[in-house]
């Protein structure tokens, strides 16, 4: 099993997956054609050859036409969600016998109150998906739409972050509700690529930055009461199936 997923542009060394990719958060941000489903690719590819499975939440709805090819392996098994029995019945079948799942998602399903839980919210919170599987949630289009306030995702968050056996990553284009000390909490694995706007993350780093280069942050993992320092680096995230 490879783990090696790409190389710091500062040093010899190479980026490296380990157990511990698997069981903290990871926050993936960047424009439209930065490198982020390469990305997410090479993460599912190492839980997949970890024997953990999958769910990729993809809310953009897509249809399966619409999906790159590099996900179209022999661990590819689409579904779209919605709220009938056959869906529910389908979904069971993969769950039960450990399939990885590409999942499209209008996320309107979502509710817009708090004191409302949907049917796919309730999916996901499903417990056998908690203890068993590794989440990706892909391609929000309208952030603002996600949840009516930010309040709203920030709480769905927390509460579903805390009933996990797993991580998750999280991939998005650039936002300012990604600014928010509070989210970034939640985030051990930060990768931010290109951002056009200064107004976030700022740093002019990320206003040029080429496919698959990526501001690689994360928290170190020494026991400590206090908080762990964070630690950044740019690396070049290999390209899917490359050798290095």
């Amino acid at each position: 099993m490879s783990n090696v997923i790409g190389k710091y542009q500062s040093s010899i060394n190479t980026l490296k997956l380990d157990e511990r990719s698997l069981q903290v958060n990871t926050l993936i941000i960047g424009e439209s054609g930065s490198g982020k489903t390469n990305l997410a690719r090479n993460i599912r590819t190492f839980a997949i050859d970890s024997n953990v499975p999958t769910i990729y939440i993809d809310f953009a709805d897509s249809d399966e036409s619409e999906i790159e090819d590099n996900y179209k392996d022999d661990h590819f098994n689409y579904v779209r969600f919605d709220e009938s029995d056959a869906f529910l019945k389908e979904l069971n079948s993969l769950i039960a016998n450990r399939k990885h799942i590409y999942m499209s998602v209008n996320p309107n399903y979502f509710s817009n109150k708090r004191d409302v839980k949907s049917k796919l919210t309730m999916m996901l919170q499903s417990q056998v998906l908690l203890d068993n599987y590794y989440y990706f949630f892909h391609d929000i289009k309208n952030l603002d739409g996600f949840y009516t306030k930010f309040e709203d995702f920030l709480l769905y968050m927390l509460g579903f972050l805390n009933l996990k056996k797993f991580g998750l990553a999280f991939l998005a284009q650039p936002h300012e509700i990604f600014e928010s000390p509070q989210l970034k909490l939640l985030f051990t694995f930060l990768y931010l690529g290109k951002c056009s706007n200064l107004e976030y993350f700022n740093t002019v780093e990320l206003k040029n930055l080429q496919k698959n280069y990526f501001f690689h942050q994360y928290r170190t993992s020494h026991k400590t009461l206090l908080f762990n320092n964070i630690v950044g680096d740019m690396v070049k995230i290999d390209e899917h199936n490359s050798q290095i």
